[in-house]
């Protein structure tokens, strides 16, 4: 008899997560932020001595969905900042490879952000006006990640992500910083919008 595949990853807090089967109480956020500074955006394909990381991207979206909905309510705020947490556990894949895995990806991926949602005071599924500013806030900050530090041409950007409004991303600069740095940044951002929750 075949023993069954270990679907679960011990986390740096001691917590089991279970990735087929996700709860909230396994959900911590130092695990998520120290994942998150340590995953390489751009498969690492970018500028600087240190690698772009999704805790970096994600405090920049946030950034940049406040800019799209400046009254935006902290809750909203703190979704946009955990948009890419589930890759704290499965790391950041980029979209061509997405879809060459298929749709078990996506649902892997909803599942676990379901959880993270659920254990912040966040509702399983946003409401589907957040979610479309969140991804707006995404292609934004990925046009000027392609732009200043991925090696992309504007042209090419513009062809791929399409060129924000200018004052969505006016202003933006995008600094490498050292993944500790990134991980105590992440942290604190989340303890500010969390106190808003």
């Amino acid at each position: 008899m075949a023993r069954a595949q270990r679907a679960w990853q011990r986390m740096l807090s001691g917590r089991r997560l279970d990735l087929l089967d996700p709860t909230p109480v396994d959900i911590e956020v130092a695990d998520i932020a120290h994942g998150l500074a340590f995953v390489a955006r751009w498969n690492g394909q970018t500028l600087g001595d240190y690698p772009y990381s999704v805790a970096e991207h994600s405090l920049l979206v946030e950034r940049i969905y406040g800019r799209i909905v400046p009254d935006a309510a902290p809750r909203w705020r703190l979704a946009a900042l955990l948009h890419d947490a589930p890759e704290y556990v499965i790391g950041d894949m980029i979209s061509p490879v997405k879809g060459a895995v298929g749709p078990g990806y996506g649902a892997l991926e909803d599942r676990l952000m379901a959880a993270v949602h659920l254990r912040y005071g966040l509702p399983a599924a946003l409401p589907l006006a957040v979610k479309a500013a969140i991804k707006k806030a995404d292609r934004a900050s990925a046009w000027l990640e392609a732009v200043q530090i991925a090696g992309f041409t504007e042209a090419e950007a513009d062809r791929i992500f399409k060129r924000p409004e200018p004052g969505l991303v006016a202003g933006l600069g995008i600094a490498l910083r050292p993944p500790v740095e990134v991980r105590a940044a992440f942290l604190a951002r989340h303890r500010v919008l969390l106190a808003g929750v």
